[in-house]
């Protein structure tokens, strides 16, 4: 925790979290998940929208990207009047706007950016275009603190074809040479009784196991996961306390999910407010 963030946290101010994502319109992914997700740490939310989606538990139909300019002005007028503690990105589905955002987040001087690097929708709807996965890999890691692939981004991101651990940790490494301070490959998609989530900081790889939650109302998992860390990043805590922490919140998430929709359903992100 920096000066600022440690006086903040002494006096018992609100702490903040901006999230740069895209808006889904069923509401268990993206903007929505995030401010859900800060809501239930207490922490206070604001946002910068980058697409419009239309879209629901089965799929995207539709969606439209915001201008550059349009995002960067969202970006500089919340943090320059609510400020930001910690930030997140979600979808950003072109070069112009990966580009845009990780000049803003610089000029800025945003500290604690968690990059998810969002490139498919749960129901396989393709998100970014192929230009934007260029752009976040040469610009947009190197801003940040952490960035949360699952298996196929980190596929994409490293090109390397994760069949097993090894592979993982060689991913890894190859992601974190691209400029974070910190990569977690996350486990979800291992075909394995738990889930185990790596971290590699440069120097050494850390294991985060956590129970696989069976059910079909996971929509937004990755979304919440990073959110969650980033929520627990903004109120101060070090990286290895808010991944554990983030993996209990998701996990009763997707425990306590109220059933809607007829595809891969929401979770309940206020399940530990109840």
């Amino acid at each position: 925790m920096d000066a600022t963030a440690a006086d903040r946290a002494g006096s018992g101010a609100v702490r903040t979290a901006l999230t740069i994502a895209g808006s889904d319109s069923g509401g268990g992914a993206g903007i929505q998940a995030d401010l859900k997700t800060f809501a239930a740490h207490g922490v206070y939310g604001v946002s910068a929208i980058t697409a419009v989606t239309a879209q629901n538990t089965l799929g995207v139909s539709r969606f439209e990207a915001l201008s550059p300019d349009l995002i960067t002005a969202q970006i500089e007028a919340v943090v320059s009047d609510i400020g930001a503690d910690a930030a997140k990105t979600g979808m950003l589905p072109n070069a112009a706007i990966v580009e845009a955002v990780a000049a803003t987040v610089t000029v800025l001087d945003i500290q604690r950016l968690v990059v998810d690097p969002v490139m498919v929708a749960k129901s396989g709807d393709r998100l970014v275009d192929p230009a934007a996965l260029v752009a976040m890999k040469s610009v947009l890691l190197r801003r940040a603190f952490l960035v949360t692939p699952n298996l196929p981004e980190a596929e994409a991101l490293s090109g390397v074809a994760i069949h097993n651990d090894d592979d993982r940790r060689e991913a890894a490494r190859l992601i974190y040479a691209l400029g974070p301070a910190n990569v977690i490959i996350k486990g979800g998609h291992f075909p394995s009784a738990d889930i185990v989530d790596l971290l590699y900081d440069g120097d050494r790889f850390t294991e985060f196991r956590s129970e696989r939650v069976p059910g079909r109302h996971t929509h937004g998992t990755g979304c919440t996961f990073a959110a969650s860390i980033t929520s627990h990043l903004a109120l101060g805590l070090a990286i290895d306390r808010a991944i554990p922490l983030a993996q209990q919140y998701v996990a009763g998430a997707i425990r306590h999910s109220t059933g809607i929709g007829k595809g891969h359903g929401p979770m309940n992100h206020f399940w530990s407010v109840y």
